[in-house]
């Protein structure tokens, strides 16, 4: 199993980046914390992988920090979430923030995340709340607030929220009411879009 890549960014998306390592090309899926903090394309990174084995795949979501990634496997441990929504759900709460929320048993801020409901947070507190505390992760202080963005990527920052979950009238919606700047980044219009779709 891989558990750790390191290697030399070919290219990156808020879904995935393409790590090459020694000439090969591995795509990893990735989560919206981990796009943000990414370097540039052609820069040496280092992700800590979960390897996700099916019969006609073999599927690599990477993550900054090992604590994202323990949060993912508990994630995946949870009955009726698999790899692509545990990433979402990631990509939607910092890990803090949904440390907070399973101890406090928030099923409010839990069900507001797309593709979890009611009966998943009751499940996803019953599940977690106490492995949380076992295993050290605990709550660490609050979580930052994400950020600001363009008119060119526009349509990418509005496929990437579709893909999360969210509906396209919603989506346009907020990208509507958004104040950006026309020299704003991809990461910042996601990162305002986000903050307003996750209020």
């Amino acid at each position: 199993m891989i558990a750790l890549l390191s290697g030399t960014i070919a290219m990156k998306s808020p879904e995935a980046v393409i790590l090459d390592v020694n000439g090969v090309g591995y795509r990893v899926q990735i989560p919206f914390s981990t796009y943000y903090a990414l370097p540039e394309e052609g820069e040496r990174l280092s992700l800590h992988i979960h390897t996700n084995v099916k019969e006609d795949a073999i599927h690599l979501y990477g993550f900054l920090t090992n604590r994202e990634k323990q949060f993912f496997q508990l994630l995946i441990g949870v009955t009726g979430i698999g790899p692509k929504l545990a990433r979402d759900i990631l990509s939607n709460i910092h890990p803090d923030e949904l440390s907070a929320a399973l101890a406090r048993g928030d099923l409010g801020r839990l069900s507001a995340i797309p593709g979890i409901g009611k009966k998943s947070a009751e499940r996803l507190v019953l599940e977690l709340k106490e492995k949380v505390v076992k295993l050290g992760l605990a709550t660490r202080g609050e979580s930052k607030p994400r950020e600001s963005a363009p008119a060119s990527v526009r349509d990418d920052v509005a496929s990437a929220l579709v893909n999360l979950g969210y509906k396209e009238g919603l989506v346009a919606k907020v990208l509507d009411e958004l104040d950006t700047e026309s020299g704003a980044t991809m990461e910042e219009i996601l990162k305002l879009a986000l903050k307003r779709l996750m209020k």
